[in-house]
């Protein structure tokens, strides 16, 4: 059982509970202090208490009741970030009903095969855009049954507003009817449905119930320990378990206040208004502030950058000594303090000033770039997961940190590494099943054990280390097993690099398909006065080859020979989720992107043989 914090009652609800009642006693506890703030005319001037949210909820609830939705019945959320999205979720679950959640940038095609595979009952919709990607998919949709956050017209759409007035009524009618509802609701009850955006194959829909939540967040707590004093905002997607479980159960559970950015344009500008004291976000937002930083001191004169390179030279030494624990001599103190007045201040301000620590998941963190944040002063504490264990299953803590783990798994679970490598884990937090896949399930859940497909060890001071997805080992023609994953890591760690596939399965040796930071290859093409070629072009030129080429390598010292990229391909756009590249929580697709540029790979590999084939023909039988 695990500890709570000493403002909570004994009576602890969770042990045998529900989220909406674990919910519904945070309320009781916190009343009018504020839960969830949002924007209001580009200001941080809306908010709710926990009073209202879990009043909002109620009437939310007893109308999802009045127009036929019961216990079991699963209802879809098609929605960004947003307050309204809590006031869905919590009003299914309070039924026994089922949240199925749906990214807001799914295709239409995606979103058909949602509804029609679990069959929903109703669905929440947030405006006008989304509503027309369900318009013609309603056959199992009950009377009213498409709520929308905002005012749009359609034949059977009710908004919200008027929707919740319906559940007032009943609340009325019959006092003691929510209540009832809530109470009829056990631990082992499904309570979601998330459908994995794969990498491979279709969607699978993942079902969860409330013990695997409640467990998970309650293992999370004792490895990172947060109370009401605590603020966050919101912004990667609700309709990721990540963000679900991380960014909003795990917060509210333990009475954090909840922000919702206004957009991913806008989080900058929301962290420097909300001040949080913890963000929650995967890599590529670390990666991001990172090369804009590097940007402004590429842009700065060259003593200046020679002084950032001295700053963050004593940053990392002190940050060193501080996990070691060691004492730190007064003279790298007093220079440290410099450092901070000088440059990295200035970064934690742009933070808010108040963070305590980041939340990294959904992707492997670069060790490089955790301890550049925490040379700043900024810790980014990484942890491992997967939707199907609710997620979490790993994750660093304040005391008990190592950069290049995803720490130490969290309390109440069990986990280890199979003689292949994989990890396996079982326990409160695994899933219940795949969605009508009984095959699928039996596929990863075999003698209790959830096979994760991920490969890793642990080391001798128990942090859990990734190293690749089995399936994604690379095995070369020698025979060598390479995790590419380790590679492509290393490669951005270079900000002039934005994505990076690593390629080389039966074949004699690494390739790799780079993104390049468009910014930096203008600025380097500018220098060597190259003129207005178009960049596609550009990026072909033998410069820009050679100079990428120099970057690739100076990142692959002391990798082994065979775990090193001899060639590459210089791609002018970015993978994302819409060319379907890429999964909706940001995961490239691998086959996909071979199959889009298998021609170009081929072409790369030919022409590779020949001129390694001319230079050792040059070199003699000796060379």
């Amino acid at each position: 059982m695990s500890v709570k914090p000493a403002c909570f009652p004994p009576d602890n609800v969770e042990e045998s509970g529900n989220i909406p009642q674990v919910f519904l006693q945070r309320a009781s506890l916190f009343s009018s202090r504020v839960a969830l703030r949002f924007k209001v005319k580009g200001a941080y001037s809306g908010c709710y208490s926990w009073r209202e949210w879990m009043s909002i909820v109620r009437e939310t609830a007893l109308a999802l009741y009045s127009i036929g939705v019961r216990k079991g019945d699963p209802v879809g959320i098609l929605s960004e970030n947003r307050a309204e999205w809590t006031f869905a979720d919590l009003g299914i679950m309070s039924l026994g009903a089922v949240t199925v959640p749906i990214y807001p940038t799914s295709s239409a095609e995606d979103v058909r095969y949602i509804l029609e595979h679990t069959g929903l009952k109703a669905i929440f919709v947030s405006a006008e855009e989304l509503f027309q990607k369900i318009a013609g998919c309603r056959a199992s949709f009950l009377s009213s049954g498409i709520i929308c956050f905002s005012e749009i017209g359609g034949e059977g759409v009710v908004s919200l507003s008027d929707f919740r007035k319906a559940g007032e009524r009943l609340g009325r009618e019959h006092p003691g009817l929510y209540d009832d509802c809530v109470r009829a609701v056990a631990g082992d009850d499904l309570a979601t449905i998330i459908y994995t955006s794969g990498t491979t194959g279709a969607p699978k829909g993942v079902m969860l119930t409330h013990r695997n939540l409640i467990a998970n967040y309650q293992g999370s707590w004792q490895r990172i320990r947060i109370d009401e004093k605590d603020s966050v905002l919101s912004f990667l997607p609700l309709s990721h378990i990540f963000e679900r479980l991380a960014g909003y159960y795990y917060q509210a559970a333990y009475g954090v206040s909840i922000a919702y950015a206004e957009s991913f344009v806008t989080v900058a500008e929301d962290i420097r208004k909300i001040r949080p004291t913890i963000v929650v976000a995967v890599p590529r937002f670390y990666e991001k502030i990172y090369a804009r930083i590097m940007e402004e001191v590429k842009k700065a004169p060259a003593w200046k950058q020679r002084l950032f390179g001295w700053a963050v030279r004593i940053g990392t030494r002190n940050a060193q000594m501080k996990l070691r624990s060691q004492k730190r001599p007064l003279w790298l103190v007093f220079y440290n303090h410099v450092a901070k007045l000088l440059f990295f201040n200035k970064l934690k301000r742009a933070m808010g000033g108040r963070l305590r620590f980041f939340i990294s998941g959904g992707a492997p963190l670069s060790k490089d770039l955790a301890r550049f944040f925490y040379a700043a002063d900024i810790l980014i504490l990484e942890g491992y997961g997967l939707t199907e264990t609710s997620p979490v299953i790993a994750v660093n803590s304040v005391d008990d940190v190592k950069f290049g783990s995803v720490g130490k798994p969290i309390s109440g679970i069990r986990v280890k590494v199979a003689p292949d490598g994989e990890i396996l884990t079982s326990g409160p937090c695994v899933m219940k099943g795949y969605y009508n896949n009984p095959l699928a399930t039996a596929e990863c859940i075999r003698d209790g054990w959830f096979h994760t497909g991920d490969i890793g060890h642990f080391d001798s001071e128990g942090f859990l280390h990734i190293t690749d997805r089995k399936k994604d080992i690379i095995v070369t023609a020698g025979g060598k097993n390479v995790a590419p994953q380790n590679i492509e890591g290393r490669i951005l760690a270079d900000t002039l690099f934005t994505q990076v596939v690593v390629l080389g399965d039966r074949r004699p040796y690494l390739c790799a398909l780079i993104v390049p930071s468009q910014p930096e290859v203008l600025r380097y093409a500018d220098e060597k006065k190259l003129g207005t070629l178009p960049y596609a072009e550009l990026l072909r030129h033998p410069l820009i080859h050679a100079w990428v080429g120099g970057r690739i390598q100076a990142r692959m010292e002391g990798l082994a020979s065979f775990e090193t990229v001899k060639a590459f391909i210089l791609i002018d756009k970015e993978f994302t989720p819409a060319s379907g590249e890429m999964t909706q929580t940001q995961k490239i697709k691998r086959r996909v992107v071979m199959k889009e540029h298998h021609r170009a790979i081929d072409e790369l590999y030919r022409t590779t043989d020949q001129e390694w084939e001319k230079s050792r023909d040059s070199r003699g039988p000796q060379g």
